[in-house]
């Protein structure tokens, strides 16, 4: 029996190579596979499940694919799609999981994060993330329209870019002493997150014992999988034509 895990695909119409990749990863790498668990960011943008934008509905179809075939799909909300809601994982085959999720592991107690919110030092994102996951927010804004959730969802992006472009390197990545306090809370030996495009495994040692954090990649010119089974575990890319 196999696991994957992706993330931060950030589908996009001005990006159809990473959305034909992911199709071929769908027809090929995850045929057969037990269970597919997506950690967030898997689109760019999402502003609501009723957008009637064509991408959303064939993606859908091609996770329904996989489903049918008795693989179980996980979708997990990112920072760019945290307005992904039960319409589209229904019609995907899907289950929304909350960040952050514990799961049994083939044996290992293992935590699933997107990967934001242990970036502690980002202050002023941490106070966005705040607003923008509250239900009163999301409710106001699935309330308007199309239109004016596109617009929103551009502005968001370009003032994102923009502050990202002044902050330093280490204020983006995650705050090791906060892995290692979702890692006591949750009582895992390892942790699997996304966000930060830093693509890697870490060894660290948490309440003297030896745990592992492995951190997903983007998916840019290369396409990124993590791959566990029973006896082994993978972090693995292949170019993207």
């Amino acid at each position: 029996m196999t696991t994957l895990f992706i993330s931060d695909l950030h589908l996009h119409e001005s990006r159809p190579e990473v959305t034909q990749a992911f199709y071929r990863f769908l027809n090929e790498q995850a045929q057969g596979v037990e269970a597919l668990y997506i950690l967030g960011d898997f689109f760019d943008a999402w502003i609501g499940d009723d957008d009637d934008s064509p991408i959303g509905h064939e993606v859908a179809q091609q996770l329904n694919a996989l489903s049918a075939k008795g693989t179980k799909i996980y979708l997990m909300h990112g920072n760019r799609d945290f307005l992904l809601g039960n319409e589209f994982a229904a019609a995907a085959g899907a289950q929304l999981i909350h960040d952050p999720s514990v799961i049994d592991l083939y044996g290992r107690p293992t935590l699933l994060m997107h990967g934001d919110s242990l970036c502690t030092e980002d202050k002023d994102y941490l106070v966005f993330r705040q607003q923008v996951r509250s239900s009163a927010w999301q409710q106001q804004v699935l309330s308007s329209s199309l239109a004016e959730r596109r617009a929103l969802a551009a502005k968001i992006r370009e003032t994102s870019q923009s502050m990202n472009s002044l902050k330093a390197e280490d204020i983006m990545d995650v705050t090791p002493a906060e892995v290692v306090r979702v890692m006591k809370e949750a009582e895992v030996s390892y942790l699997i997150h996304g966000h930060t495009h830093r693509p890697a495994r870490h060894s660290l040692v948490v309440n003297d014992v030896q745990c592992e954090r492995i951190v997903l990649g983007d998916w840019h010119h290369l396409g990124w999988c993590l791959s566990v089974t029973a006896d082994d575990i993978n972090l693995h890319s292949w170019q993207i034509s």
